[in-house]
């Protein structure tokens, strides 16, 4: 593939590294070029950046490249996020809020063996939206997060504490479960 046309997925690379960024060396190995060749691309995509006039850049921070907002547009970002989020919350997220609310405090892994799939994209939701935290790490193998519910997540809901969370039912199916669950939490989707 010709150098030029790895720009494209550089790009995507940078994007999709988020927070963390991702250095030369990584693109390196990922991209199967050497290091001159990456510098060269991303000089290019910091060019077509400024002379597109588009909303983003690329940012250094010692060795590690990151995609960032550029800072004359920084007053659109702060009305976003000054705006209530609107978007309501998915039903995975849901699951993984009644899972915690109710096992806290629990681990990813324990909340991905209740659901039986993964969770990361769920958890991150709730987490930013203040509605689970970090409460620690579990002393075992791994030492894995604790996550549990917030204060906002007992304000959103009208509790005073946990105890106030409706009882499960006993010997029921997972079918049921959810539908109690759904039924305790549909008063969020109400909201947002």
């Amino acid at each position: 593939m010709e150098m030029r046309q790895l720009k494209a997925p550089l790009e995507g690379l940078l994007f999709a590294s988020g927070d963390e960024g991702i250095t030369i060396k990584q693109l390196t190995k990922v991209l199967r070029i050497n290091a001159e060749e990456i510098e060269v691309l991303l000089d290019e995509l910091k060019q077509d950046y400024l002379e597109e006039n588009r909303g983003i850049m690329i940012m250094q921070s010692h060795e590690v490249y990151h995609l960032t907002t550029k800072p004359e547009h920084s007053s659109y970002f702060k009305k976003l996020l000054e705006t209530p989020q609107s978007s309501r919350m998915s039903q995975a997220a849901l699951e993984t809020l009644a899972i915690i609310a109710y096992n806290q405090p629990i681990t990813r892994t324990e909340i991905e063996d209740i659901r039986g799939v993964k969770s990361d994209r769920p958890i991150q939701t709730l987490m930013s939206r203040s509605l689970i935290e970090d409460v620690g790490r579990r002393e075992t193998v791994g030492r894995p997060i604790l996550f549990a519910t917030t204060k906002d997540f007992l304000t959103y809901f009208g509790l005073t504490s946990l105890d106030e969370l409706p009882p499960l039912p006993e010997n029921v199916d997972d079918e049921e479960i959810e539908h109690e669950a759904d039924l305790f939490f549909e008063k969020f989707n109400e909201k947002t």
